[in-house]
């Protein structure tokens, strides 16, 4: 099997600020998910902060550090030892950026959104990478989920990871992507309950104000979405030297993932489109029926109203008040057409 192809399960367990980090030999300061060392794939110590750099500038040696919302002074650290520009550690400080990929001299900065389901709602995080020979450093900030799995995955292949630094960073988007399905799977099933419910009744205000959040989650998902495509294209098309063409179809295969995101995004957006659309044509068709309901019976009930009306008038000429069965007569004409008009409403469906 090509390594390329090799895939794996996301986990859906979200990593809070409060996760205690992996322990891995050695006590890892605040802030710090993992910092290990490899070499020729193989994972050959875990080292503290302050000793990354030595390690990275050994031959055949390449530094993976994990940090989760790490204070300014850690990034100082992680800065002093691998020589990273003030202004790519800034952004990963401030945790506000859009998906990108810069360069820095002979270093390498990308940033990517990650998003999870909480509470029913899309929870936005950011992911900060650091490349460089030798060295990847991942910051992440909010809802984002742990890249254990995929440390632990491809420690299991050390042929895979023996590539370098630039697999790693291969990995772990790859490992963002994969991690908007269970988020757009999650909003599908939602959508699906939705639209079954439209043809049985009109939308409450509940069910209005439920689609108009998803519609602007997904908007939100496929803008923090599409900035990726340019990040992946950039990074396999051979203009970002800290990536080998070797590597070039992996980043590729990454790029349609990301289509195929964008492509989901789209058609559930305008899936709740519709479901709007369809909701309000059956709150108008019921609205019609009432309204065809009502005016039959004001039609009905008109016919002796304006028969009580005109015998109300106290005229004394009206020769048949003096019939002996005028009152049946007048009853019986009455009645016979309320029946009729009630037998035509009904045939045309009105009733």
């Amino acid at each position: 099997m090509s390594v390329a192809h090799v895939r794996f399960t996301p986990s859906v367990a979200a990593e809070t600020p409060s996760d205690p980090p992996v322990d891995q030999g050695h006590r890892h300061e605040a802030g710090v998910v993992a910092s290990s060392v490899y070499a020729h794939g193989v994972r050959i110590a875990d080292v503290p902060i302050d000793e990354a750099g030595e390690w990275a500038r050994k031959d055949g040696h390449v530094v993976w550090i994990g940090l989760l919302e790490p204070e300014a002074a850690l990034l100082k650290c992680v800065q002093e030892q691998f020589g990273l520009h003030p202004l790519a550690v800034e952004d990963a400080t401030n945790a506000h950026q859009r998906p990108k990929l810069e360069q820095y001299g002979d270093a390498l900065f990308v940033v990517a959104r990650t998003a999870q389901m909480v509470d029913k709602r899309i929870a936005f995080g950011e992911t900060h990478i650091f490349i460089g020979r030798g060295y990847i450093v991942s910051v992440r900030h909010g809802a984002s989920t742990s890249y254990t799995s995929v440390r632990q995955h491809w420690e299991t292949c050390p042929t895979s990871l023996a590539k370098g630094e630039d697999f790693i960073l291969y990995a772990i988007l790859d490992f963002i992507v994969d991690n908007y399905m269970p988020v757009l799977e999650s909003i599908h099933d939602e959508v699906e309950e939705i639209e079954d419910k439209i043809l049985a009744r009109p939308m409450t205000r509940t069910d209005i104000e439920r689609l108009y959040m998803l519609r602007r989650d997904l908007l939100r998902l496929r803008n923090a979405v599409g900035p990726l495509v340019d990040v992946c294209q950039r990074l396999s098309n051979g203009s970002v030297p800290q990536v080998r063409p070797t590597l070039a179809p992996m980043f590729r295969d990454v790029t349609d993932h990301v289509r195929t995101v964008q492509e989901k995004i789209d058609s559930l957006r305008e899936v709740l489109a519709f479901a709007f659309e369809a909701s309000l044509l059956v709150g108008q068709s019921q609205e019609n029926s009432i309204t065809k309901r009502l005016a039959s019976w004001a039609a009905i009930l008109a016919v002796p109203t304006a028969v009580a009306g005109i015998y109300g008038m106290n005229f004394k000429n009206m020769p048949e008040l003096e019939m002996h069965y005028g009152y049946y007569g007048v009853l019986a004409v009455i009645v016979t057409t309320c029946l009729t008009l009630f037998w035509r409403f009904k045939r045309n469906g009105w009733l």
